[in-house]
């Protein structure tokens, strides 16, 4: 398989040029990786050793107790985030994108042969994607929250604000999407280094002063952990887990820095500033086990509470920030691989191609995340359905990851089973954990993600089914052309152009139009966006066009699931090769279809209406592909489904 992670100036693998000048971008890149990939992972020392000693499973702070789970924790971060994700699925790239609908896209397109086979795995990947947007609900929830509880540990007094400061927070952050993060996004990274800096400083003052903490990396007391705890022990590995979320966000973020800024920042600075300040934690157990009710705030000096509460309040916004814009990439990858109808994308930067605003998610998101705060009330309680996501999405990937492996890397067999083993093994503990939760939260995020599986599976297959009956009720392009041999309909001046889902079909507006207007431009071109399963295709091959007779023209225009189709780019880069169709002169005809009910077709008539309401509130033709408004023709076509 070809690697190409590429950092913003496009060369393979984050590679930056030799010298002073280098480093220097290099340096660069992997400060705004820092605030941008690692806030999520980061900010998990606000709760999961808490967790493990003080929620709804906590085990007694005992000395074995403590040494046990920093072990697993060590552990954990080494297997899951060093091991699984940063040296093996991040090869796993799609020119350059990572993310699991990047990897899915990749399956689809290349690895897997047999149909049945491909249906099952991107099945998988589109679940686990759908798991993500549940994910992305709780994120923000459980991570603001935790940074305002440090409010009832400045003055009890405070504990009432609380939640009305993390609903606000919430607020104003989803209320300021539509702005766009460029300002902002100079700011991230010198803002999570400070706080990656009094994380990994917080920690070693307590080492220094118990440094027989630094004993757990042994594995042994790990195992002894779960030996001697047997089913408590087990449980506990659900908020063990949370010391690892946000791994996927590495492997989602790849494309933006580049393999290497990412595995530089996290082995030099972000893993070792987390295991200190996990460590210090422990240590400071050590001698005050019944500080285990908040145990990272219980290492910050009275002094310096007031600037920890408000720099971790900071850092789990920015934290948030990034995986909601990380929810509207998502979203524009669904619409371009034709799992979501078409919804309005806003771009919020004129440099960044990435940053995009989806009004329509962030308003759920927005609903989601403060309905959440109010519904479960502590970041303890949304624990459980933190880990139940991302325990599902990890084992996921490693599903695809095998397939990718053993089909188009071609992996010998004995290697790939012992490593996705390893993988499964951990995956599978941690899920099994995660999941003794089921009725203490962690059912939220599948509820969501079993929501969104079944919407977006019934639009790509109401689609299909609709373009099924179009294709029924028209011609093929051939078809056409000989009729048209043997009745000359009359031609008028001009020059139209019609859009189709096909481009080797007639688009039912072209067949009304001559049925009941009698005429035809002179000039008329098909055109045909087609998503591809990669994520950005090149100007230089993005646009084709054919000649056909009688002034027809074939137009292709093939747009990758990163990308917004817009019909200006394709007319200039079409003209470029010789179309030599005047925008401003064009008549645009599209089919605008009414969705009817067919009791004849197998789908269920829940999921019929459901695609019906989809297809009514998707944002129209013109609007998504940039269409001049004052030069559209719709026609009207009732389809039976």
């Amino acid at each position: 398989m070809t690697v190409n992670a590429r950092d913003p100036e496009g060369r393979t693998d984050g590679a930056v040029p030799e010298g002073a000048g280098g480093m220097k971008k290099l340096a660069g890149i992997s400060l705004a990786a820092l605030g941008v990939v690692f806030g999520d992972i980061g900010t998990s020392p606000l709760y999961a050793i808490r967790e493990c000693f003080h929620g709804d499973y906590g085990i007694a702070a005992s000395n074995a107790n403590i040494l046990g789970v920093l072990s697993l924790l060590f552990w954990a971060l080494i297997l899951i985030v060093s091991l699984k994700y940063l040296t093996f699925i991040m090869r796993a790239d799609n020119e350059g994108e990572g993310g699991i609908l990047a990897l899915t896209a990749l399956i689809i397109g290349q690895s897997i042969k047999k149909k049945k086979d491909r249906w099952v795995l991107v099945s998988i990947g589109l679940f686990g994607a759908s798991v993500l947007l549940g994910e992305a609900m709780i994120t923000p929830a459980i991570s603001v929250l935790s940074a305002t509880e440090g409010l009832q540990i400045i003055a009890p007094a405070f504990a009432d604000m609380v939640i009305p400061a993390t609903v606000v927070i919430l607020a104003g952050l989803f209320l300021f999407q539509h702005n766009g993060t460029a300002r902002l996004g100079a700011l991230f990274g010198p803002i999570i280094l400070l706080w990656f800096f009094c994380l990994g400083t917080l920690g070693i003052i307590q080492i220094i002063q118990y440094p027989q903490i630094l004993e757990a990396v042994m594995p042994w007391y790990g195992i002894n952990f779960l030996l001697n705890n047997q089913l408590h022990g087990f449980l506990v590995l659900g908020a063990v887990f949370l010391a690892v979320t946000g791994a996927e966000a590495l492997y989602a973020d790849m494309g933006h820095f580049g393999r290497r800024p990412i595995r530089l920042t996290w082995v030099l600075f972000v893993l070792p500033a987390l295991l200190l300040n996990y460590f210090g934690q422990g240590a400071f157990l050590l001698a005050s086990p019944e500080a285990s009710s908040h145990p990272f705030y219980a290492l910050v000096p009275s002094w310096a509470m007031i600037p920890m509460v408000l720099l971790a309040t900071v850092a789990t916004v920015i934290a948030s920030q990034a995986l909601i814009t990380g929810v509207y990439s998502i979203t524009q990858q669904a619409m371009q691989l034709g799992y979501l109808p078409r919804l309005t994308v806003t771009h919020t930067s004129a440099s960044h191609i990435g940053q995009i605003y989806v009004p329509a998610a962030n308003w759920a998101l927005m609903v989601a995340t403060i309905g959440l705060v109010l519904g479960f009330g502590s970041s303890s309680r949304l624990a459980a359905a933190y880990g139940a996501s991302m325990t599902t999405t990890m084992l996921i990937s490693t599903i695809l990851f095998f397939f990718v492996a053993r089909d188009l890397w071609k992996w010998r067999p004995p290697v790939l089973w012992a490593l996705v083993s390893l993988f499964a093994v951990v995956d599978l503990s941690f899920f099994g954990a995660s999941m003794s939760k089921l009725f203490h939260g962690a059912w939220f995020p599948l509820a969501v993600g079993l929501l969104m599986f079944t919407l977006m599976n019934t639009w790509k297959q109401g689609r299909q089914l609709l373009m099924r009956q179009l294709q029924d009720h028209t011609l093929t392009v051939d078809e056409f052309m000989n009729s048209l041999a043997l009745q000359e309909p009359q031609r008028v001046p001009g020059q139209a152009v019609y859009l189709t889902a096909n481009p080797d079909i007639v688009p039912i507006a072209l067949l009304h139009n001559l049925r009941h207007n009698k005429v035809l431009h002179s000039e008329v071109a098909l055109f045909h966006f087609s998503s591809e399963r990669v994520p950005r295709v090149p100007n230089s091959k993005k646009v084709e066009f054919v000649r056909l007779k009688d002034g027809f023209t074939q137009v292709v225009a093939r747009y990758g699931f990163l990308e917004y189709p817009n019909i200006r780019q394709v007319l200039d880069l079409a003209n470029a090769l010789g179309l030599n169709f005047k925008p401003e002169a064009i008549s645009f005809f599209l089919s605008r279809e009414k969705i009817v009910a067919d009791e004849k077709t197998k789908i269920l008539p829940s999921r019929k209406k459901m695609f019906a309401l989809m297809a009514r509130n998707a944002l129209s033709a013109t609007a998504y592909y940039g269409l001049p408004s004052g030069q559209v023709i719709e026609i009207g076509v009732q389809v039976q489904i």
